[in-house]
């Protein structure tokens, strides 16, 4: 553990005043002196106390540096700052010829922020909230004449205000290097912002992120904040504010980090605005909280891609044996069919033989991430061909759904992709209505032509994305406790989507909507 700093600089123009902090702050006893003194004092009062006693218990042991005026004082810590031993606590009178109190401190936050400034003084023309607007938060106020138990206890408790900063700085400036997955990482941020809270005095804090398509998702929050302040405007807030790549930022009480594709934003609710001294604490965390989430991202896409990788290696020795063995599954219902035989039975084997046909191809262009064909595709028809499919599902027959797309209506795409995709959509809906026995159970199709791109809108009336995995949904081997889930179904969606240079998004209004945005 590093050694605490205790370094303490008086700048006043009295040199009595000087050498009394020196002197509260370092006593320097002679031992053998104050056993005769000790002596001296049994014997007259025939009571066993020391007349100046030790150091009490608890007390840190100060280093104390002077300086007669601002000039000197602001020479010392600059050079204090260079040789890496900045001072902890400054002591400076208000008023000295040359530079005021005042003056001098803003010369010394020119070179160091974090030392805390304690002025003593007899009087001041300045108001306690013009110091603290133009010397930093961390600022203390005590009038003369001062006792020497006042003058330990202020020094004390900046000392280990400034340490407890620097301790708490040390872990905000390790967070970026730590390999943590999101779940880990959370809990630490959370600790780290109640920490921090704490020392700019509030208990409201809340911490988000903002995608490039302005989806928000709350990252943790301290206190009932949500309820005390207006989430949209805010959000709209952090929309509006131009911020460059790897850029940290302060607006008041909001502090914005840009990183490659997100935005991550941490803002303290307090009755009073936050001062620039003490909040360079929360722009250091947010801008640490930013890289750290952004490293447990890429640890889990890496992770992915390696289970991913293992996946394909698996599936594609299966597909080696399955794939006979599937086929000939439609080469015995056809011989079945040519015998005379018919029946719903063979029917089912069939539809079941092809949905297995297309569990293996939808891995293996997930896996492969094999490029799309284009050639002009009716949405009309694939929406027709996914509610068709749905159609022998259980429960299906419960649910309305309606189609309302224009026909015909093309885009440029792979048609078995993007059919994939529609019933990729419409099976998870018909699942959630069917599972969670929705009442009046309905899922709409739709389709229209905005400017240079087709909209498709899938929306159900059922329960909607849970929240856990609102953030994650298109996210591989992610899945919303389907009996049959394999967790790479939106995941393939999201895939395809892409591969045609279109988008996909989820929101939920009275059930989930999905919204396919593709080029035209």
């Amino acid at each position: 553990m590093n050694k605490p700093n205790t370094a303490v600089l008086v700048i006043d123009d009295e040199e009595l005043v000087r050498d009394n902090i020196e002197d509260i702050l370092m006593p320097n006893y002679n031992d053998e002196e104050q056993e005769n003194i000790d002596q001296a004092f049994n014997i007259l009062f025939d009571v066993p106390k020391p007349l100046l006693g030790t150091r009490t218990r608890g007390i840190p042991e100060f280093t104390v540096a002077k300086a007669p005026n601002g000039m000197e004082g602001v020479k010392l810590v600059k050079k204090a700052v260079e040789n890496g031993t900045p001072y902890a606590v400054i002591f400076l009178d208000m008023r000295m010829p040359g530079w005021s109190g005042l003056e001098t401190a803003m010369e010394i936050r020119k070179y160091d922020v974090k030392a805390e400034i304690i002025f003593i003084t007899a009087f001041s023309d300045r108001s306690i909230d013009e110091i603290v607007e133009q010397a930093g938060q961390n600022v203390g106020y005590h009038c003369k004449p001062y006792a020497p138990e006042e003058i330990i206890q202020l020094a004390t408790k900046a000392v280990t205000d400034y340490n407890k900063l620097r301790n708490l700085e040390k872990l905000i400036e390790s967070i970026s290097s730590i390999g943590l997955n999101k779940m880990q990482l959370t809990s630490l941020l959370k600790n780290i912002l109640d920490q921090l809270a704490g020392s700019l005095d509030t208990d409201l804090a809340l911490i988000g992120k903002l995608d490039d398509d302005f989806a928000y998702e709350k990252i943790i929050s301290i206190g009932a904040i949500e309820e005390k302040i207006n989430l949209q405007e805010l959000i709209a807030r952090v929309k509006s504010i131009d911020i460059e790549k790897d850029e940290v930022i302060q607006v008041d009480e909001l502090v914005l980090a840009r990183l490659d594709t997100y935005s991550v934003f941490a803002v303290l609710k307090k009755q009073e605005r936050l001062k620039t001294e003490k909040m360079y604490m929360l722009k250091l965390f947010v801008q640490n909280a930013a890289q750290a989430i952004r490293n447990a991202e890429l640890n889990e896409k890496l992770i992915q891609k390696e289970k991913l990788s293992a996946v394909g290696q698996v599936i594609g020795m299966v597909m080696h044996d399955l794939r006979t063995p599937i086929k000939n599954i439609k080469l015995m219902t056809e011989m079945m069919r040519e015998d005379g035989l018919e029946s719903d039975l063979i029917d089912l084997i069939d539809k079941s033989a092809e949905q297995a046909s297309l569990i293996f191809d939808d891995f293996l262009d997930f896996i492969k991430n094999t490029p799309v064909k284009k050639i002009p595709v009716n949405i009309n028809k694939i929406s027709w061909d996914a509610v068709k499919q749905v159609e022998i599902r259980d429960g299906a027959a419960d649910i309305i759904i309606n189609v309302n797309v224009p026909d015909p209506l093309f885009v440029d795409g792979d048609e078995s992709k993007l059919r994939r995709t529609l019933s990729n959509l419409v099976n998870n809906a018909v699942d959630a209505l069917h599972d969670r026995k929705t009442p009046d159970a309905t899922l709409n199709i739709s389709a229209e032509v905005q400017g240079d791109a087709v909209i498709i809108r899938v929306a159900d009336n059922g329960p909607g994305i849970p929240d856990e995995i609102a953030g994650t949904l298109f996210e591989p081997f992610v899945t919303r406790q389907k009996k049959n889930g394999t967790g790479l179904g939106l995941a393939i969606v999201k895939q395809f989507i892409t591969a045609h240079g279109g988008n996909i998004t989820v929101k939920n209004d009275q059930g989930a909507v999905f919204l396919i945005t593709l080029p035209l």
